[in-house]
């Protein structure tokens, strides 16, 4: 059945860019989910999924659902080219050579292998706190221990990560509650970087055990059937678009766990008494509270949603994070509950795309956790100075102080 966008519903209002939607969009992605399971947005012109199944499904088809034109809102409407060597932003073939060259670096193996490195980072952030009476989950550690890790396996100098991590924060901000107007010149590509070039042009005469030598000196076969290595253009946006998804969703990880745990003492103190729970209790927070709730697709051919026809060259957003509180698939979805028993989450997407560094953010993620218990096992959070940040993309928390007993 085909049927006019006019048809299709467009209330309740929803828009990614709202800061006061974004505050809270549950209640608006819970009417979505009932009332509106196909949405339209007149004003930025695309169309929204937010059931589980709908969106589980939207993400496995990657030739009806493309990211090759971007998976952002904002990217997609710019109309601009993806440059090279962002593979989330890639469909098959390319995407799939570009994501075999990192695959056997993100292994659970080798994640599981940087366990020391990384508990040795929460304790240089959290040791200078204790006895202080207050620390920041993100100042002190969610911006510092993600940071570390995803440096020491680009194998970016320690001197140099807080610039890079500060460069991918600020491009990513909002200045209002509109779309921003974007294009990669503007976008804080590292190509424009003078110390990340340099870098790579010494590490090709100096190659080391890390990811930057591994895209450096790769051979693969390319769609054209051509042995080659990476461009350093390629390079260059690999390691933008690696280092920001290694510091930013992970960051609002540790965010979400300081904020859901001060809210829910109960389900704190179960952690504090049983530490097995852990690693469970991680992914309830990343079902409930999804560091990367938006994702966008270009359509490529006709497809029926409910009854109703979205056209090629339709934008889809799939509400990833409304699609993890759908009742259909989680009971009480809108239950914070570490002891709920989840056999996948859309968290970190789902098909082709799911995110390659899950691994390391659950790791991450429960390292961090076990560490902050251990020093503390109980504070609160001081909303008074509690700041959120506002981007497209990621949602979380850009300052949550806290303070302890």
């Amino acid at each position: 059945m085909s049927t006019t966008e006019a048809e299709i519903r467009s209330d309740p209002y929803y828009d990614p860019f709202d800061f006061e939607i974004d505050a809270d969009p549950y209640p608006v992605w819970k009417r979505l989910r009932d009332e509106a399971p196909l949405y339209r947005n007149d004003r930025y012109d695309f169309y929204a999924l937010s059931r589980f199944d709908d969106v589980a499904a939207a993400f496995k088809d990657w030739r009806t659902y493309s990211s090759a034109k971007g998976t952002v809102l904002e990217i997609i409407k710019s109309g601009m080219d993806v440059p090279p060597g962002f593979m989330i932003f890639e469909d098959p073939p390319v995407h799939d050579y570009h994501r075999g060259l990192v695959s056997r670096v993100f292994t659970p193996k080798k994640m599981n292998a940087l366990e020391s490195k990384l508990r040795e980072f929460c304790a240089r952030s959290l040791d200078p706190h204790v006895g202080a009476g207050r620390f920041d989950f993100i100042a002190d550690l969610g911006a510092q221990m993600p940071m570390r890790a995803i440096g020491m396996l680009l194998g970016i100098p320690e001197q140099d990560q807080t610039t890079l991590r500060d460069l991918v924060d600020d491009t990513l901000k909002l200045d209002d509650g509109t779309m921003p107007e974007f294009s990669y010149q503007t976008s804080g590509d590292v190509s424009s970087i003078d110390f990340l070039r340099e870098y790579i042009s010494w590490r090709t005469d100096n190659p080391a055990d890390d990811l930057m030598t591994e895209l450096l000196y790769a051979e693969f076969e390319d769609e054209t059937g051509t042995l080659r290595r990476l461009t350093r253009s390629e390079i260059m946006n690999f390691i933008s678009l690696l280092n920001g998804a290694g510091n930013e969703t992970t960051t609002r990880l540790i965010g979400w766990t300081g904020k859901l745990l001060a809210e829910h003492p109960d389900q704190r103190g179960a952690l504090v008494e049983d530490r097995s729970l852990i690693p469970q209790a991680i992914e309830e927070i990343l079902r409930y509270e999804t560091p990367s709730p938006v994702q966008a697709r270009w359509v490529t051919a006709d497809v029926e949603h409910h009854g109703h026809t979205v056209p090629a060259g339709s934008v889809m957003l799939l509400l990833n994070g409304a699609a993890n509180r759908d009742d259909r698939k989680f009971a009480r979805g809108d239950t914070f509950d570490i002891g709920r028993d989840i056999d996948f989450h859309l968290a970190f997407g789902y098909g082709i795309h799911f995110c390659l560094g899950a691994a390391l953010a659950r790791i991450e993620g429960r390292i961090a956790l076990e560490e902050v218990l251990q020093r503390w096992p109980a504070w609160d959070i001081d909303w008074d100075n509690a700041v959120q940040a506002r981007t497209s993309t990621v949602r979380g928390w850009e300052s949550l102080p806290v303070v302890t007993g």
